[in-house]
């Protein structure tokens, strides 16, 4: 395995515990650094491994993206990207579908139970035999609600990663249309972040766009999606810079993240970049 001397630089922040990974594009992991095998809540990280779920009953032909889910007039597409209407956190309709971006947990978990019925397998289950199991993240548990309740581990979502570069589950089409701007141009907040005009999102990804601020790096291309989660985790894929990271801590977000995650972002850009390229590297400067 290659190693990566910017990932260590998690070992700077103020947590008690972190791990990290950088995955390349053709699955290879870059490096690791940190207890990669401890289990750590993922807080919204979990809505990209709903997501997934939720595409692949699409593919299967379970649901369809404009069949109606949730709220009324809403759609599953309207749940993935967060225009269902429905509150953050409370199954309240508070706007029409489609108007505005309003980041909502009650969104994922009523597209939870849409799946579930039109499955008639219990959701977490559906998660599991469809994508945990197949992709071998055998430490990874949705214990709750499908929108912030799992648990996994840097070894487990490498290989979610990789899936999400080179998927094998996922006709690419698919994870093509599910991390390009769904509902363009509408405006939002986002979580820790403010408001952002516009607030650009997939199906179930978020897309950096011309966000500032941002938890990504300054260098990270308009491309880069992912998620991050309230309790210290994130993970992004660039496909401009042919890679993917994820790093996981056991301290809520806030002010140290907001500083500390860009940082570490663009350090390891700045590495990848310069392996890529040995001239660019300062040892040949």
């Amino acid at each position: 395995m290659e190693s990566l001397d910017s990932l260590r630089t998690i070992e700077t922040w103020p947590v008690p515990t972190a791990a990290a990974a950088v995955v390349r594009a053709d699955g290879a992991v870059a490096g690791t650094h940190g207890p990669t095998g401890q289990r750590f809540e993922l807080a919204s990280v979990t809505k990209p491994l709903s997501a997934y779920a939720a595409l692949l009953a699409l593919e299967e032909g379970a649901v369809e993206l404009d069949e109606p889910a949730g709220p009324q007039g809403a759609t599953v597409r309207h749940l993935l990207a967060h225009t269902s209407g429905l509150a953050f956190d409370e199954h309240q309709v508070v706007a029409e579908p489609g108007t505005r971006r309003i980041y909502s947990n009650a969104g994922f978990e009523a597209l939870a139970d849409h799946l579930a019925k039109a499955t008639d397998i219990p959701f977490a289950q559906y998660l599991r035999e469809a994508v945990l199991e197949p992709l071998g993240m055998r430490a990874t548990e949705l214990s709750g609600s499908p929108a912030k309740d799992a648990v996994s581990t840097v070894d487990d979502l490498v290989r979610f990663a990789a899936e999400l570069q080179a998927p094998r589950l996922l006709h690419r089409s698919t994870l093509d249309a599910a991390t390009s701007v769904v509902f363009p141009g509408l405006n939002g907040v986002l979580p820790g972040y403010g408001q952002q005009k516009p607030n650009d999102w997939g199906l179930g990804f978020e897309i950096r766009g011309a966000k500032s601020p941002h938890w990504t790096g300054a260098s990270s291309s308009a491309r880069t999606f992912g998620h991050f989660g309230q309790s210290g985790t994130f993970l992004w894929v660039d496909p401009d810079a042919g890679a993917a990271c994820v790093a996981l801590a056991d301290r809520a977000f806030g002010p140290w993240a907001v500083e500390a995650w860009p940082q570490f972002t663009d350090a390891v850009l700045r590495e990848l970049g310069a392996a890529r390229d040995p001239a660019r590297s300062p040892r040949h400067a």
